[in-house]
Protein backbone atom coordinates (compact mmCIF):
# COMPACT_ATOMS: atom_id res chain seq x y z
CA UNK A 1 0.00 0.00 0.00
CA UNK A 2 2.92 2.21 0.92
CA UNK A 3 4.71 1.68 -2.53
CA UNK A 4 1.74 2.14 -4.44
CA UNK A 5 1.20 5.63 -2.73
CA UNK A 6 5.02 6.20 -3.62
CA UNK A 7 4.23 5.57 -7.04
CA UNK A 8 0.95 7.68 -6.77
CA UNK A 9 3.32 10.76 -5.29
CA UNK A 10 6.10 10.58 -7.82
CA UNK A 11 3.63 10.38 -10.87
CA UNK A 12 1.36 12.98 -9.54
CA UNK A 13 4.76 15.18 -9.01
CA UNK A 14 5.72 14.34 -12.12
CA UNK A 15 2.40 15.82 -13.92
CA UNK A 16 2.70 18.51 -12.17
CA UNK A 17 6.23 19.55 -12.90
CA UNK A 18 5.51 18.56 -16.52
CA UNK A 19 2.41 20.62 -16.79
CA UNK A 20 4.83 23.53 -15.23
CA UNK A 21 7.29 23.51 -17.76
CA UNK A 22 7.45 26.12 -20.71
CA UNK A 23 7.08 24.44 -23.70
CA UNK A 24 9.75 26.70 -25.21
CA UNK A 25 11.96 25.84 -22.57
CA UNK A 26 11.56 22.22 -23.77
CA UNK A 27 11.99 22.71 -27.35
CA UNK A 28 15.36 24.35 -26.38
CA UNK A 29 16.46 21.45 -24.10
CA UNK A 30 15.89 19.00 -26.67
CA UNK A 31 17.99 20.45 -29.37
CA UNK A 32 20.66 21.64 -27.25
CA UNK A 33 20.07 17.78 -25.84
CA UNK A 34 20.44 16.82 -29.68
CA UNK A 35 23.26 18.87 -30.35
CA UNK A 36 25.22 17.50 -27.44
CA UNK A 37 24.59 13.83 -28.55
CA UNK A 38 25.81 15.01 -32.13
CA UNK A 39 28.71 15.97 -31.12
CA UNK A 40 29.72 12.73 -28.79
CA UNK A 41 28.93 10.82 -32.01
CA UNK A 42 30.86 12.82 -33.83
CA UNK A 43 34.05 12.48 -31.30
CA UNK A 44 33.64 8.79 -30.79
CA UNK A 45 33.38 8.58 -35.23
CA UNK A 46 36.39 10.76 -35.31
CA UNK A 47 38.83 8.41 -32.84
CA UNK A 48 37.45 5.11 -35.63
CA UNK A 49 38.21 7.25 -38.46
CA UNK A 50 41.73 8.19 -37.07
CA UNK A 51 42.30 4.90 -36.22
CA UNK A 52 41.73 3.61 -39.52
CA UNK A 53 43.97 6.30 -40.77
CA UNK A 54 47.02 5.07 -38.25
CA UNK A 55 46.14 1.56 -39.64
CA UNK A 56 47.22 2.87 -42.75
CA UNK A 57 50.31 4.55 -41.93
CA UNK A 58 51.18 1.38 -39.77
CA UNK A 59 50.83 -0.82 -42.61
CA UNK A 60 52.89 1.00 -45.17
CA UNK A 61 56.08 0.95 -42.59
CA UNK A 62 55.30 -2.83 -41.77
CA UNK A 63 55.56 -3.00 -45.45
CA UNK A 64 58.62 -1.29 -45.70
CA UNK A 65 60.05 -3.42 -43.05
CA UNK A 66 59.47 -6.69 -44.56
CA UNK A 67 61.08 -5.28 -47.79
CA UNK A 68 64.18 -4.17 -46.28
CA UNK A 69 64.19 -7.14 -44.44
CA UNK A 70 63.57 -9.53 -47.28
CA UNK A 71 66.19 -7.83 -48.96
CA UNK A 72 68.88 -7.46 -46.51
CA UNK A 73 68.22 -11.19 -46.11
CA UNK A 74 69.08 -11.96 -49.63
CA UNK A 75 72.05 -10.18 -49.36
CA UNK A 76 73.02 -12.43 -46.50
CA UNK A 77 72.33 -15.65 -48.94
CA UNK A 78 74.33 -14.04 -51.52
CA UNK A 79 77.33 -13.04 -49.41
CA UNK A 80 77.12 -16.45 -47.56
CA UNK A 81 77.13 -18.30 -50.98
CA UNK A 82 79.99 -16.22 -52.20
CA UNK A 83 81.77 -17.04 -48.51
CA UNK A 84 81.35 -21.10 -49.04
CA UNK A 85 82.03 -20.83 -52.43
CA UNK A 86 85.57 -19.29 -51.72
CA UNK A 87 86.43 -21.76 -48.79
CA UNK A 88 85.53 -18.89 -46.34
CA UNK A 89 83.87 -21.28 -43.86
CA UNK A 90 83.58 -18.87 -40.87
CA UNK A 91 82.38 -16.08 -42.98
CA UNK A 92 79.94 -18.28 -45.05
CA UNK A 93 78.58 -19.03 -40.95
CA UNK A 94 78.44 -15.30 -39.88
CA UNK A 95 76.39 -14.67 -43.33
CA UNK A 96 74.02 -17.53 -42.73
CA UNK A 97 73.19 -16.30 -39.14
CA UNK A 98 72.62 -13.17 -40.37
CA UNK A 99 70.16 -14.26 -42.71
CA UNK A 100 68.85 -16.88 -40.50
CA UNK A 101 67.98 -13.67 -38.41
CA UNK A 102 67.03 -11.46 -41.34
CA UNK A 103 64.51 -14.49 -42.12
CA UNK A 104 63.01 -13.93 -38.46
CA UNK A 105 62.50 -10.41 -38.62
CA UNK A 106 60.90 -10.73 -42.11
CA UNK A 107 58.44 -13.26 -40.84
CA UNK A 108 58.02 -11.03 -38.37
CA UNK A 109 57.02 -7.90 -40.41
CA UNK A 110 55.24 -10.24 -42.63
CA UNK A 111 52.98 -11.50 -39.65
CA UNK A 112 52.69 -7.77 -38.54
CA UNK A 113 51.73 -6.97 -41.96
CA UNK A 114 49.57 -9.40 -42.50
CA UNK A 115 47.79 -8.56 -38.73
CA UNK A 116 47.58 -4.71 -39.85
CA UNK A 117 45.70 -5.41 -42.92
CA UNK A 118 43.09 -7.62 -41.22
CA UNK A 119 42.54 -4.99 -38.73
CA UNK A 120 42.72 -2.43 -41.80
CA UNK A 121 39.91 -4.13 -43.25
CA UNK A 122 37.59 -3.97 -40.34
CA UNK A 123 38.73 -0.24 -39.54
CA UNK A 124 37.48 0.19 -42.96
CA UNK A 125 34.04 -0.63 -42.24
CA UNK A 126 33.82 1.09 -38.79
CA UNK A 127 35.05 3.72 -40.16
CA UNK A 128 32.73 4.09 -42.72
CA UNK A 129 29.82 3.12 -40.44
CA UNK A 130 30.72 5.55 -38.26
CA UNK A 131 30.56 8.12 -41.03
CA UNK A 132 26.83 7.20 -42.08
CA UNK A 133 25.87 7.33 -38.52
CA UNK A 134 27.36 11.01 -38.15
CA UNK A 135 25.63 11.87 -41.65
CA UNK A 136 22.40 10.27 -40.10
CA UNK A 137 22.41 12.18 -36.89
CA UNK A 138 23.51 15.29 -39.08
CA UNK A 139 20.14 14.68 -41.18
CA UNK A 140 18.04 14.28 -37.80
CA UNK A 141 19.51 17.33 -36.13
CA UNK A 142 18.68 19.18 -39.52
CA UNK A 143 14.95 17.66 -38.89
CA UNK A 144 14.82 18.60 -35.38
CA UNK A 145 15.99 22.12 -36.20
CA UNK A 146 13.34 22.30 -38.89
CA UNK A 147 10.84 21.14 -36.37
CA UNK A 148 11.63 23.41 -33.73
CA UNK A 149 11.03 26.33 -35.69
CA UNK A 150 7.69 25.01 -36.53
CA UNK A 151 6.91 24.14 -33.06
CA UNK A 152 8.31 28.04 -32.05
CA UNK A 153 6.03 29.30 -34.62
CA UNK A 154 3.19 27.39 -33.54
CA UNK A 155 4.13 28.15 -29.93
CA UNK A 156 4.27 31.86 -30.91
CA UNK A 157 0.44 31.56 -32.77
CA UNK A 158 -0.75 30.14 -29.96
CA UNK A 159 0.45 32.68 -27.56
CA UNK A 160 -1.05 35.44 -29.84
CA UNK A 161 -4.53 33.46 -29.74
CA UNK A 162 -4.43 33.13 -26.05
CA UNK A 163 -3.78 37.13 -25.63
CA UNK A 164 -6.50 38.05 -28.48
CA UNK A 165 -8.59 35.66 -26.17
CA UNK A 166 -7.87 37.11 -23.18
CA UNK A 167 -8.30 40.50 -25.04
CA UNK A 168 -12.02 39.44 -26.26
CA UNK A 169 -12.84 38.05 -22.73
CA UNK A 170 -12.36 41.83 -21.09
CA UNK A 171 -14.07 43.31 -24.08
CA UNK A 172 -17.11 41.33 -23.27
CA UNK A 173 -16.79 41.48 -19.49
CA UNK A 174 -16.36 45.27 -20.13
CA UNK A 175 -19.40 45.06 -22.35
CA UNK A 176 -21.34 43.50 -19.95
CA UNK A 177 -20.40 45.69 -17.06
CA UNK A 178 -21.19 48.86 -19.24
CA UNK A 179 -25.12 47.36 -20.03
CA UNK A 180 -25.10 46.19 -16.25
CA UNK A 181 -24.74 50.45 -15.12
CA UNK A 182 -26.75 51.55 -17.83
CA UNK A 183 -29.70 49.19 -16.85
CA UNK A 184 -29.50 50.92 -13.48
CA UNK A 185 -29.45 54.16 -15.13
CA UNK A 186 -32.38 53.47 -17.37
CA UNK A 187 -34.19 52.22 -14.55
CA UNK A 188 -33.69 55.71 -12.12
CA UNK A 189 -34.71 57.50 -15.31
CA UNK A 190 -37.97 55.70 -15.46
CA UNK A 191 -38.65 55.81 -11.80
CA UNK A 192 -38.02 59.63 -11.89
CA UNK A 193 -40.47 59.91 -15.19
CA UNK A 194 -43.14 57.35 -13.40
CA UNK A 195 -42.58 59.81 -9.91
CA UNK A 196 -43.37 63.01 -11.70
CA UNK A 197 -46.32 61.45 -13.57
CA UNK A 198 -47.83 60.33 -10.69
CA UNK A 199 -47.52 63.37 -9.16
CA UNK A 200 -48.89 65.47 -12.26
CA UNK A 201 -52.11 62.99 -11.89
CA UNK A 202 -52.52 63.41 -8.41
CA UNK A 203 -52.15 67.39 -8.44
CA UNK A 204 -55.34 67.06 -11.41
CA UNK A 205 -57.25 65.29 -9.50
CA UNK A 206 -57.04 67.64 -6.38
CA UNK A 207 -59.06 71.24 -6.76
CA UNK A 208 -56.29 73.13 -6.83
CA UNK A 209 -55.50 71.11 -10.25
CA UNK A 210 -58.66 71.54 -11.87
CA UNK A 211 -58.54 75.47 -11.16
CA UNK A 212 -54.92 75.41 -12.88
CA UNK A 213 -56.02 73.94 -15.72
CA UNK A 214 -59.43 75.75 -15.37
CA UNK A 215 -57.05 78.85 -15.72
CA UNK A 216 -55.15 77.69 -18.68
CA UNK A 217 -58.66 77.03 -20.78
CA UNK A 218 -59.28 80.59 -19.91
CA UNK A 219 -56.02 81.77 -21.08
CA UNK A 220 -56.05 79.61 -24.45
CA UNK A 221 -59.82 81.03 -25.08
CA UNK A 222 -59.03 84.97 -24.65
CA UNK A 223 -55.42 84.15 -26.93
CA UNK A 224 -57.89 82.58 -29.27
CA UNK A 225 -60.20 86.05 -28.75
CA UNK A 226 -56.96 88.15 -28.98
CA UNK A 227 -55.61 86.46 -32.24
CA UNK A 228 -59.19 87.13 -34.01
CA UNK A 229 -59.39 90.46 -33.06
CA UNK A 230 -55.55 91.01 -34.87
CA UNK A 231 -56.91 89.10 -38.06
CA UNK A 232 -60.17 91.66 -38.02
CA UNK A 233 -57.54 94.75 -37.97
CA UNK A 234 -55.17 93.23 -40.46
CA UNK A 235 -58.25 92.18 -42.64
CA UNK A 236 -57.55 88.69 -42.59
CA UNK A 237 -60.03 86.28 -42.82
CA UNK A 238 -60.28 82.62 -42.75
Amino acid sequence: MLKRFWNYLKTLFRVKTEAAMDPEIEIEQAISEARKRDQELRNQAAKVVAHRTQLESKIERAADDAGEARELAKQALLKAQESTSQGDTAAAAKWNGAATSLAMRLQAAENNLNSLKSQFTSAVAQADDAKKAVQQNAMRLQELAAKRMELVGSLQQAKMQESVNKAVEAISVTIGDDAVSLEKVEEKIEARKAHAMAKAELREATPAGAEMELREAVSVAQADAKLDELRKELGITG
